[in-house]
């Protein structure tokens, strides 16, 4: 069994593959002033949540986006369930060819999420990645990674418009019942959700046209759920993308 961890500015998701079976994916906050015996507790309460033994895991493997997290975590892991880990960044092997200006510059989610994509779904390939950011990241038809597009994420436009204005409330992210809201509240949800999801529509409709066919698109990310949704695109969610990619990751680097 092996434990695969994926820090992101405001989440982490954690979990354990038995295999490609996924024993379970929890997703908690991330904390950049936390010290490893606090990230220890938090992994060992996750892995008596679900009933899984620390004996039982064998390896582990982390991505990280948050350069200052990734050593405490990894000093958790091994502190707690004694195990050698495994970083994703420059000399693993991933498998895939990444044909941009500077592969150095590539977050490892987005290796990782392409590393899945392409074993899981047929190419060309846009993966969509919804958390602080949301990325497209588009791979063609030889399985090469040739770049995409970094925007804004839901929550952080959401809080934007909270922090910038002086009648507009914080919202939850709810699936909106119309798209013309009749009061604040509804307004934003509409306005917010809506324009996430045909902002997807449109930029995927434009990459299509630009590569000349026709692409697989995927989602994954802790916002996908409420956004896609929302798509007119027929687009597959899969919200255990980053940890199948974590496990094939793991098994190329033995």
């Amino acid at each position: 069994m092996i434990l695969a961890i994926d820090i992101g500015n405001t989440n982490i998701v954690l979990g354990c593959l038995d295999g490609k079976k996924i024993i379970f994916r929890e997703r908690i906050s991330t904390k950049q002033w936390a010290t490893d015996i606090e990230y220890a507790s938090t992994i060992k309460m996750a892995l008596d949540m679900n009933d899984v033994k620390r004996e039982y895991i064998e390896g582990a493997i982390i991505s990280s986006v948050v350069p200052l997290v990734t050593a405490v975590i990894k000093k958790a892991v091994e502190k707690y369930v004694g195990v050698d880990v495994k970083v994703v960044g420059p000399g693993i092997k991933t498998g895939i060819s990444i044909m941009i200006d500077n592969p150095a510059q590539l977050g490892s989610d987005l290796v990782v999420d392409a590393v899945a994509g392409v074993s899981e779904y047929p190419v060309p390939l846009i993966i969509i990645d919804m958390g602080t950011a949301t990325t497209l990241s588009v791979i063609d038809k030889n399985r090469n990674y040739i770049g995409g597009v970094i925007t804004t994420g839901v929550a952080v436009s959401t809080e934007a418009l909270a922090n910038r204005t002086s009648q507009l409330p914080r919202i939850a992210f709810e699936i909106p019942r119309k798209v013309i809201g009749s009061n604040t509240v509804d307004c934003m949800k509409s306005g917010i959700m809506y324009s996430a999801a045909c902002s997807i529509d449109g930029i995927v409709e434009r990459m299509e046209e630009e590569l000349g066919e026709k692409c697989t698109v995927v989602a994954t990310g802790g916002l996908a759920s409420s956004i896609i949704p929302l798509c007119k695109r027929d687009i597959i969610l899969d919200d255990d993308l980053l940890l199948k990619g974590l496990m094939i990751l793991y098994n190329k680097n033995k």
